[in-house]
């Protein structure tokens, strides 16, 4: 019996990379959850409530950076230190962080091993999955240490902090911005640095670097290098949408916030015309998936919530630390989507031809965000005395990983708070690698059926 038990056990979740990817995560999460409602990381010395440890974990895992309680005060210095580790390995990746202590202590890799970290880094096949783990272990050390040290020497002599505490303060702003996790050991995150460019900029760039994604951070780095070697020019397709997208979405984002919110009391409304510039940009950069806040965002105007939801919901860039429906993805529809009204009979974009699978890819991401999405706006609504929008942004911002938290989390009861949790999980993760990890087997058809076409529209 055990034996047919372990045999079912590897059947659904080792032979497939992203049921492995999927039972890694969960694991992971329900250790850090163990370990956070132990007394020992409580500040008051007292146990925290499982769920509330759940939703931290969880959180930290899938490098959102919504909370129920306050990460600076209620956790002890073993707490954060717990979060912190879970947020680099959700943000660099489980069977990454695996893969690449198994390669680091024997120099080999199962090819079980390699399947799941190339999945889970998007490599382009099994031939460079080590170069790219240690290409990724390389730029997030590489990033991480040089953030940390600029915001320690930052909180030292700008803001006479002790140089214990600014050491620490540095550290975990830099692991927590480049993961894109949000966290923050100040109350109200980032606004007591609004007005300085110092801090919110590091930490701005720490978050681009992380969420553009590490497939492109590589190439731009060995771009040079390849060019010499191999003679090609310019950058993959992958590259140049990704780069092109995020810029695009970031210009507008800050555009959108400077104008909605330039003379809202709340927001933008006090600082000076360069410091809403600055403000404005940074919140258009937090959209993205970086979850900090340096203006407050209940006080935020209606359409400028709803013009961070789109922003969120879309996200940043595939196999990295951002979440959303990628870059990628909004890119490839917006194609389509122009192909379709011109009458072309192919969608292309920057001189190439999108193969069909990657339409219909992107058209179940989206279109399976929007479904989580609504499913869990109508779940919170049953259960949370809140407004419609406020709602919908606390939903947006757990599926798309961000973060971002318009005052909704903190008073999330135990329901409230297991849907946020099956949301972040599901948002981390990727709504098609969740279906595909519970699929029991792949169907293939062997067969065509007769075309027909319904009426649209």
């Amino acid at each position: 019996m055990p034996r047919r038990a372990l045999r079912l056990w590897q059947a659904l979740f080792t032979t497939h990379p992203a049921r492995t990817t999927v039972m890694a995560f969960a694991a992971v999460i329900l250790a850090g959850a163990v370990v956070l409602s132990l007394p020992v990381a409580s500040a008051t010395g007292g146990a925290t409530a499982f769920v509330t440890a759940l939703f931290t974990a969880t959180s930290a895992v899938c490098v959102t950076g919504l909370v129920v309680v306050d990460t600076g005060t209620h956790w002890s210095g073993f707490g954060q230190g717990v979060i912190l580790a879970l947020i680099q390995a959700g943000g660099f990746g489980i069977m990454t962080m695996a893969s690449l202590l198994a390669l680091l202590v024997s120099g080999k890799l199962k090819l079980r091993m390699q399947l799941t970290a190339a999945a889970e880094t998007k490599s382009l096949g099994i031939g460079d999955v080590r170069k790219v783990l240690l290409g990724v272990a390389g730029t997030t050390a590489a990033v991480e240490l040089t953030v940390w040290a600029w915001l320690a020497l930052r909180f030292r002599f700008g803001y006479d902090m002790p140089i214990g505490d600014a050491v620490y303060h540095g550290f975990f702003h830099s692991v927590s911005a480049f993961n894109n996790a949000g966290f923050a050991l100040q109350p109200d995150s980032l606004m007591p640095y609004a007005s300085d460019p110092l801090v919110t900029l590091p930490i701005a760039v720490a978050v681009i670097l992380g969420g553009i994604g590490f497939p492109v951070l590589l190439e731009l780095l060995r771009h040079r290098n390849r060019r010499r070697t191999t003679g090609r020019r310019g950058w993959s397709l992958h590259t140049k949408l990704t780069v092109v997208t995020t810029a695009g979405l970031l210009l507008t984002g800050t555009v959108l916030t400077c104008l909605l919110e330039w003379g809202n009391p709340g927001t933008l409304g006090p600082f000076t015309w360069g410091e809403k510039l600055l403000n404005g940009f940074v919140h258009s950069v937090m959209t993205r998936s970086g979850g900090f806040n340096a203006i407050d965002i209940g006080a935020l105007e209606d359409t400028t919530l709803l013009m961070t939801c789109a922003l969120m919901f879309i996200g940043g860039g595939s196999a990295g630390t951002s979440g959303g429906i990628k870059v990628t993805t909004f890119a490839v529809l917006a194609a389509a989507m122009i192909a379709e009204v011109r009458g072309e009979p192919n969608s292309t974009i920057m001189g190439r031809r999108l193969a069909p699978h990657a339409l219909r890819q992107a058209l179940t991401v989206a279109l399976l965000g929007v479904g989580f999405v609504i499913a869990a706006s109508l779940a919170l609504m049953a259960v949370v005395d809140a407004p419609f929008e406020v709602v919908l942004f606390e939903a947006v911002s757990a599926f798309g990983v961000n973060g971002l938290s318009a005052g909704v989390s903190p008073h999330l009861p135990t329901s409230g708070q297991l849907i946020a949790i099956l949301l972040m999980f599901v948002g981390r993760l990727g709504p098609v690698t969740l279906v595909s990890a519970l699929a029991l087997r792949e169907r293939v058809r062997r067969y065509e059926l007769p075309e027909e076409r319904p009426v649209i529209g």
